[in-house]
């Protein structure tokens, strides 16, 4: 039986999205656009390669991430993110312990400390593949050890680069945020995520209107 001329214009439904990534933080992030969404654990090494700077670091991850996901999940968009904090030009990770986070904090008091993150889009059967990076300015207050101590000891950030959660009591560190993604420092830029969605096929808005995917 031939198809009906009403539903030969049926939208097609959105393609799957995939978060190559196990960060509480990004889940939470992605979650705010309403779509649903799977997480993949993307398993790539992040030691940065021989003399490579913190922004290269940054983007060759998220994409790294983007592709190891994407190679098992062929027909999803997948989304790939990584943080990288630079102090004087040399990366600064995620403590993973309250001593390693007490010296990073220590070092960064009083200055400025860019965050850069990156954010890759991948739709391996449409050969989309793109990767944006948005850095963010962050001043530091000229923070005592007492303050350093008691921070740690309420929030123990030991899982975020740099040591710091701006999005709770890491605020109380801070003089000055600048930067044109408000979500990039929480770790996933959200402006730059949803715009290439948009280019990838997956529009946010459009889908909850009831359109479908615009691809």
């Amino acid at each position: 039986m031939a198809p009906s001329s009403s539903s030969a214009f049926l939208p097609l439904p959105p393609p799957v999205l995939v978060l190559a990534s196990t960060s509480v933080y990004r889940h939470e992030l992605l979650a705010r656009l309403r779509l649903p969404f799977d997480v993949v654990a993307p398993d790539v090494d992040e030691f940065p390669l021989p003399g490579e700077v913190p922004a290269a670091l940054s983007e060759r991850l998220a994409l790294a991430k983007a592709r190891a996901v994407s190679a098992r999940r062929p027909h999803a968009v997948v989304i790939g993110s990584d943080q990288v904090a630079e102090l004087d030009g040399m990366p600064m990770g995620k403590p993973g312990d309250h001593a390693h986070a007490v010296a990073q904090l220590r070092a960064m008091r009083g200055r400025t400390v860019v965050f850069h993150t990156a954010v890759a889009v991948l739709r391996h059967d449409t050969a989309f593949e793109a990767v944006r990076r948005v850095p963010v300015a962050v001043r530091f207050r000229a923070l005592s050890d007492v303050e350093i101590e008691t921070y740690l000891r309420l929030e123990q950030p030991y899982d975020c680069a740099g040591s710091a959660k701006c999005e709770a009591l890491g605020i109380a560190l801070l003089d000055a945020i600048e930067s044109d993604d408000p979500t990039a420092l929480i770790g996933l830029p959200l402006i730059v995520t949803s715009a290439l969605l948009r280019q990838a096929g997956l529009d946010t808005l459009a889908i909850h209107a009831g359109h479908g995917s615009a691809a």
